[in-house]
């Protein structure tokens, strides 16, 4: 069997990692790389494999950078099923639709440059009839259902407890070449324990091959209680000060958990009851996604459902689809909440509101996840002033305040202990998603406190032969 790790590798992006065996080909995930434009544009368009020659594919979540290149995979030649949970092929049909929008929109602003200078013209990655054609390949199981995937290979997905739908995949592979059964798991995102709306992590009882992710292997999160405490902390001395709350954040997971989290604090009556705007078309459609599946809450998510009502909807929330409704918000004068895509500040609705307010004292930015370099995510986080935005600089008067307790990644004891739970230590593990210094720790932390013994950390396009 051999193992090649053509993303996420050294990096939490693009996670893509192609498994051969018994002359097939299997593919873990198909993210897209985000990086610079120029760089993310290059490796997303050019796959690094035969796209014609995967078998099948797995897919551990519906996150973008796990999932977002498929309708290119498939554009490519690809034919074969792509294997997820329920939850996780009804995001995709919102998400690659939204990611296919981008694509489309990217490279019309790039052409408008390229006219100006006589180039020619670029074509988007993929578009929106890539995206949906894309669907007609996904074959969804549902949790601890084994099924064969590919001869003499059987897929059963356990709960990640990352986001809806998310999956640790284990894969039984009879290995007939070589004559030998073994078990090769890749954790894909790990949760948290005790995060809001879904399950918590599953543990695996033994693996011969590890896949596991190191996003923060050298970091540790406050506890989830202490980060809704704080989150009320910032809201009341928002409210005192006359201003807003701008939080960038995730469409897809982090939104719905700020939703539920607001809907809670506001029924204890916690924080005053004030305005409440989710604003990003692709929350709200990814909301509705949430509405769908209720069979991955947790058991205080569904108690609250069945006392309360809808847990992602309350008397002063607001769901903001259009561009008009989204540009009245810039004319509230009054305290209140958004909460905005993009996550890390980069694109989308989010920026309108950073340029209007990001000046004044009295309002709060809020970072709620991971920030990638070279983000205005990262920048705002490492206290830079003053930042571009739309190609003017603005003076970071607002509060910039950061909890990490919202994240849906397992921090490094998480990871640890999930790990220390296999009984049955992996002969070879390999850590991905995640960059050097944190996967570097992880795997220190494996060998001198779990007895693990040969922890890699492949390079891009790094090839192991098992």
């Amino acid at each position: 069997m051999k193992i090649t790790f053509h993303g996420a590798a050294r990096t939490v992006t693009g996670s893509q990692h192609l498994i051969e065996v018994n002359g097939q080909r299997l593919l873990l995930d198909c993210g897209l790389y985000q990086g610079s434009r120029k760089d993310a544009f290059e490796r997303n368009r050019n796959l690094p494999f035969d796209a014609a020659g995967v078998d099948a594919m797995v897919l551990s979540h519906a996150h973008i950078d796990h999932s977002g290149n498929i309708p290119n995979l498939v554009k490519s030649g690809f034919a074969g099923d792509i294997v997820c949970t329920f939850a996780t092929r009804d995001l995709c049909s919102t998400m690659l639709l939204d990611s296919a929008h981008i694509q489309e929109k990217d490279a019309q602003f790039v052409n408008k440059k390229r006219a100006r200078k006589d180039q020619p013209p670029i074509e988007p990655i993929y578009t929106t009839e890539d995206a949906i054609n894309c669907l007609d390949y996904f074959n969804a199981i549902g949790y601890h259902r084994q099924r064969e995937i590919l001869p003499g290979i059987h897929v059963t997905f356990l709960d990640a407890g990352h986001m809806l739908g998310s999956a640790i995949t284990v894969l039984d592979i009879e290995d007939r070449d070589a004559g030998r059964e073994f078990r090769v798991v890749f954790s894909g995102d790990l949760g948290r324990i005790g995060i809001p709306i879904i399950r918590d992590p599953e543990f695996v009882d033994h693996a011969d091959v590890l896949i596991m992710e190191s996003t923060y292997g050298n970091r540790l999160h406050e506890p989830y209680f202490e980060a809704e405490k704080k989150l009320e902390q910032i809201i009341k001395g928002t409210f005192k000060r006359g201003g807003a709350v701008i939080i960038p954040s995730f469409a897809v997971g982090r939104t719905q958990q700020l939703v539920f989290t607001l809907n809670q604090l506001m029924s204890r009556r916690d924080i005053p009851e004030i305005p409440v705007f989710v604003d990003s078309p692709l929350a709200i459609n990814a909301t509705s996604v949430f509405r769908l599946h209720p069979e991955a809450y947790d058991t205080e998510t569904i108690e609250f459902m069945l006392e309360q009502g809808d847990p992602f909807g309350f008397d002063k929330l607001r769901y903001t689809r259009s561009v008009e409704q989204s540009k009245e918000l810039n004319f509230m004068r009054e305290p209140f909440i958004v909460i905005s895509a993009s996550g890390m500040a980069e694109t989308g609705r989010i920026l309108h509101h950073l340029r209007n307010r990001i000046e004044d004292s009295r309002n709060t930015i809020l970072i709620v996840g991971w920030q990638a370099p070279d983000t205005l995510g990262r920048r705002l986080v490492e206290g830079i002033s003053p930042v571009r935005i739309f190609g003017e600089e603005y003076n970071v008067g607002a509060r910039v305040e950061v909890l990490n307790g919202f994240s849906g990644h397992a921090d490094k004891n998480e990871l640890l202990n999930w790990a220390k739970a296999i009984t049955k230590r992996p002969r070879r593990t390999f850590l991905v998603h995640g960059e050097m210094e944190g996967a570097q720790s992880l795997a220190d932390a494996l060998k001198l406190e779990a007895d693990y013994e040969a922890v890699d950390i492949p390079d891009m396009h790094q090839s192991f032969v098992i």
